[in-house]
């Protein structure tokens, strides 16, 4: 483990000597890159340092308990040992989760579409609920939230709302969350009582940089058009709604959130840029075998990832056969276990690919 350790300290060093050098800060994209890594490593420098420690108060213990000269000094070694060896497995255990190589793209800020599905108005107002699940968890991570764009629901909820998240590690955690959701309850326009089911598509993508893809907006239409909907003085009077056709692709970005005609336009192409960002990552994921059989991230949009049972107060994740009963709480925001133990299985996956490369 120490050597593993020292080989990540020689690299450690080396990032904190390049960070400070006046070429790599005046070169925005390897200055972010290179501060990425420094933050990294410094969290697995931190926790090797409290290893040398525990590995230095073992021996230490060790040499008083042989020399036995001084039994007050004995009987204290002998503690400060045993508690120095129950705590090493599990720090071993971080560091060893610490060394498996990070996704670049999960520091990323990320982009999440919420989409009705199937089961009619139903669904446009579980898309609702998703949503605020999600920015109930995301305002207890401190991170922010920002509608690009919500198209609403005859009955409450929305059709599709896309909405942006800045923060630490956005994209690392919620990239778990895109797959379908469904829903089994009684719809409020329900007489029977019969329970529906309805579904929810949920998308997350990792917000492109400029520098990540280079847009050619000879490429891009723009058009511009009144906002719709309920809203201000300025719906249906001034020109700025914003609504990109990229040609290439055929793919269409609405954004009309904001009064200013400009700042949907920023908007918009910054979905635009992480919508074409995800279309090469699922490529590369396409050519990495050992990504695409990760069960818990496969990035396949069809996959039923998740039910929420009403009648039976429950949550179940069908990739890691997880079933909490505690919907409540859950809907309200708090999907952190659910992440947790996403987050660990796939960790434990990386691990062994890792172990296997070894």
């Amino acid at each position: 483990m120490l050597d593993k350790l020292n080989i990540v300290k020689q690299r450690f060093d080396e990032i904190s000597d390049l960070i400070i050098q006046p070429d790599i800060i005046a070169d925005q994209k390897r200055y972010v890159k290179i501060n990425k890594e420094y933050k990294d490593l410094k969290a697995i420098m931190d926790q090797r340092e409290i290893y040398v420690n525990l590995i230095n108060t073992i021996e230490e213990a060790n040499e008083i308990i042989a020399d036995g000269s001084d039994a007050e000094m004995v009987e204290m070694a002998k503690m400060e040992l045993e508690e120095s060896k129950e705590a090493l497995p599990a720090l071993e255990e971080k560091i060893r989760f610490m060394l498996v190589p990070k996704d670049p793209e999960d520091a990323k800020n990320c982009v999440v579409e919420v989409r009705a599905g199937t089961g009619g108005d139903e669904a446009s107002i579980f898309a609702g609920d998703l949503y605020r699940m999600y920015t109930k968890y995301c305002a207890s991570k401190g991170w922010s939230t920002s509608i690009v764009n919500s198209n609403e629901g005859t009955s409450g909820g929305f059709k599709e709302i896309i909405f942006e998240v800045s923060g630490e590690d956005v994209y690392g955690t919620l990239k778990f969350e895109a797959g379908v959701h469904r829903v089994q309850r009684v719809p409020q326009t329900e007489t029977q009582g019969r329970v529906h089911t309805s579904a929810a598509t949920v998308m997350v993508l990792p917000e492109a940089e400029e520098f990540d893809v280079e847009l050619d907006m000879t490429e891009v239409r723009i058009e511009r058009t009144t906002s719709t909907g309920p809203g201000g003085q300025s719906v249906n009077t001034t020109y700025s709604a914003i609504k990109l056709h990229h040609e290439p692709t055929g793919m269409i970005v609405s954004c009309q959130d904001q009064k200013s005609s400009h700042k949907n336009l920023e908007k918009a192409l910054k979905v635009l840029r992480s919508r074409l960002y995800e279309l090469e990552l699922a490529k590369k994921m396409e050519a990495d075998s050992a990504k695409r059989k990760s069960m818990v991230s496969s990035g396949d949009r069809s996959a039923k990832i998740r039910t929420y049972n009403y009648p039976q107060g429950r949550v179940t994740d069908h990739r890691i056969n997880l079933t909490l009963y505690d919907l409540q709480n859950i809907v309200n925001g708090d999907i952190q276990k659910i992440l947790d133990e996403l987050q660990l299985v796939e960790n434990t996956e990386k691990m062994k690919e890792s172990d296997d490369l070894l």
